[in-house]
């Protein structure tokens, strides 16, 4: 069986502080909070993808390459919306937006994140209308992460491309066309994982097959067994995770 999406990564100083306000942020749950790790889950029964915020010292460089949309039903929603999470700690961020019907904010940490104006397009979705992840090419890079999500393609286009997991719930894992390539660690990346009974060294392999390579993010420097992942990047360079089978 091919490997799933099974979260969403987030370097942070602060875990518990930054897992604290995007639990806030979204309505979800904060499952655990320790100083090397927070986890934030969807409510039972709603849509979206855990969010593990992990403990990293290094600081924060230029605009990320991952970041979050927020849903909205209609124009009032979306300026509730902004108006709550500027009052809990969020700032107004320009990343060059121009003049847009959604609205680009950034979290405690400074990572950017849009609520976006109405769209059929994310009807019941859920709080997270889509991942959103820059792309010099989205149509190739959504097959490679077809391959190794386990979503199905939904839309592609000479500007952006989108997946959805095949029972049509919860976010859009979205590749959107720029200019700038991948250059340094990303601060948010996307684990996958087998289901249980696979063999992680097989789907490594079918991924490096797909056009994945081995990266190296400091994990090599960590004692023999301590480490149980494999990190990987994707053909355009982004990294990401492959879990040990679950």
């Amino acid at each position: 069986m091919p490997t799933r999406l099974v979260e969403l990564v987030v370097d942070t100083p602060d875990p518990v502080r930054l897992g604290t306000w995007w639990a806030g942020a979204l309505g979800w749950v904060l499952e655990e909070a320790e100083p090397a790790e927070s986890y934030v889950v969807p409510p039972e029964g709603a849509p979206g993808i855990p969010i593990t915020f992990g403990l990293v010292d290094d600081p924060k460089r230029g605009k990320n390459r991952v970041h979050l949309d927020f849903a909205s039903s209609d124009a009032a929603e979306q300026r509730e919306i902004v108006d709550r999470l500027l009052a809990a700690g969020a700032t107004r961020a320009d990343i060059g937006q121009g003049d847009v019907p959604w609205t680009v904010l950034a979290d405690p940490d400074g990572n950017e994140f849009c609520v976006l104006d109405p769209r059929p397009d994310y009807d019941g979705t859920g709080v997270v209308a889509a991942i959103v992840v820059d792309a010099v090419e989205p149509a190739p890079l959504a097959r490679f992460w077809a391959a190794a999500s386990g979503w199905q393609v939904m839309h592609t286009s000479a500007e952006s491309a989108g997946l959805r997991a095949p029972d049509g719930t919860g976010p859009l894992l979205e590749f959107v066309r720029t200019g700038e390539p991948h250059t340094y660690k990303n601060r948010w990346h996307l684990d996958v994982a087998g289901f249980a009974g696979d063999d992680q060294a097989a789907e490594v392999e079918r991924l490096l097959a797909a056009g994945a390579t081995h990266a190296d993010v400091g994990q090599s420097a960590a004692k023999p067994g301590e480490v149980t992942w494999v990190v990987l990047a994707d053909p355009e360079g982004n990294e990401f995770c492959v879990l040990r089978s679950r």
